[in-house]
């Protein structure tokens, strides 16, 4: 209910990036085109120099959307090549150092068809290519839509395809894979599916597909959260790491958005007298998660946030 202006934007991203000590759980921060340009509200600092300060890495995202893929009018896939080169030019010139770029791949009837998964997978190689050229990191994120009726059996048998597509793309546009972050969905029942899967069976699942997909020279996995709950999100993650931590290769970590930021947008409100509050609802949300990448939360520590 909040107006979306810039300037209301602007403050929001404020009370997240200045929330005392997010450090501790938060080591990089995707901006927006808009976002790389704003400053803090009261010392006008720019975003990446304020973030840089605290230790953080400031990363953009540069994909320009999903778009219909022509000839396939239930699919997407994501543009914005026209001029990558250039733009990564100007965000390293500002500070980041990395970035990312997001395909979406849904599951329904008769999709997804192999011409979506080669056509992002292709996209989101090229956008690596790109960005390791540039000296940025690339984040390659194929998201397996949770919409839909979909079993956990399903979204395993999607992710698989799409995983090892990206990666057989990437190998061909010569990506070093020792220098990228993966961005995956976790393996999880579609949101209709009348039987939802549990948190050990999500993260029992996620491990196999990881296994049987992602190159050991990978160095780190950051889950997307997808529109899981908070919760969820959080215990998920955590059951991974609690039960095949020491069996990884790669180290197995976060990149939310709503299920970071929920609680906080929420209590804020576009408020400024609740400035105070959100911020501290995104300061537990943050420690929380940052328990989960290291397999020692537990639900107990759940308060009762908006």
């Amino acid at each position: 209910g909040v107006e979306s202006t810039e300037a209301k934007r602007n403050e929001y991203r404020d009370m997240l990036l200045t929330t005392p000590n997010m450090e501790r759980f938060i080591s990089g921060v995707i901006l927006y085109d808009e976002t790389i340009y704003q400053s803090t509200v009261k010392d006008n600092i720019p975003f990446v120099n304020h973030l840089i300060n605290k230790g953080v890495i400031a990363g953009i995202k540069v994909d320009s959307g999903a778009k219909i893929l022509s000839g396939h009018e239930n699919e997407k896939v994501t543009e914005g090549l026209d001029g990558l080169r250039e733009r990564l030019a100007q965000y390293y010139k500002m500070g980041a150092r990395f970035a990312k770029w997001r395909a979406v791949i849904t599951i329904g009837d008769g999709i997804p068809t192999q011409a979506c998964y080669e056509a992002n997978a292709h996209g989101l190689a090229r956008y690596a290519s790109l960005c390791q050229e540039a000296g940025i990191v690339p984040i390659v994120e194929p998201e397996v839509l949770m919409d839909g009726s979909h079993t956990i059996d399903e979204c395993y048998d999607i992710t698989v395809k799409i995983q090892n597509e990206v990666f057989k793309q990437l190998l061909t546009q010569n990506v070093i894979l020792e220098g990228i972050v993966l961005k995956p969905n976790m393996i999880v029942s579609g949101k209709k599916c009348p039987i939802q899967a549990g948190v050990e069976e999500v993260a029992t699942k996620t491990v196999e597909c990881l296994k049987s997909t992602v190159p050991t020279e990978v160095p780190g996995i950051a889950f997307l959260s997808g529109g899981l709950s908070n919760e969820d999100a959080t215990a998920n993650l955590n059951m991974m790491n609690q039960k095949f931590s020491n069996d990884l290769p790669w180290n197995l970590t976060f990149s939310y958005g709503r299920a970071l930021q929920q609680s906080a947008l929420k209590i804020w409100s576009g408020k400024t007298k609740n400035v105070s509050d959100a911020s501290g609802a995104f300061y537990e949300r943050a420690k929380l998660n940052g328990l989960a990448s290291k397999g020692e939360y537990d639900k107990s520590m759940e308060q009762v946030l908006v």
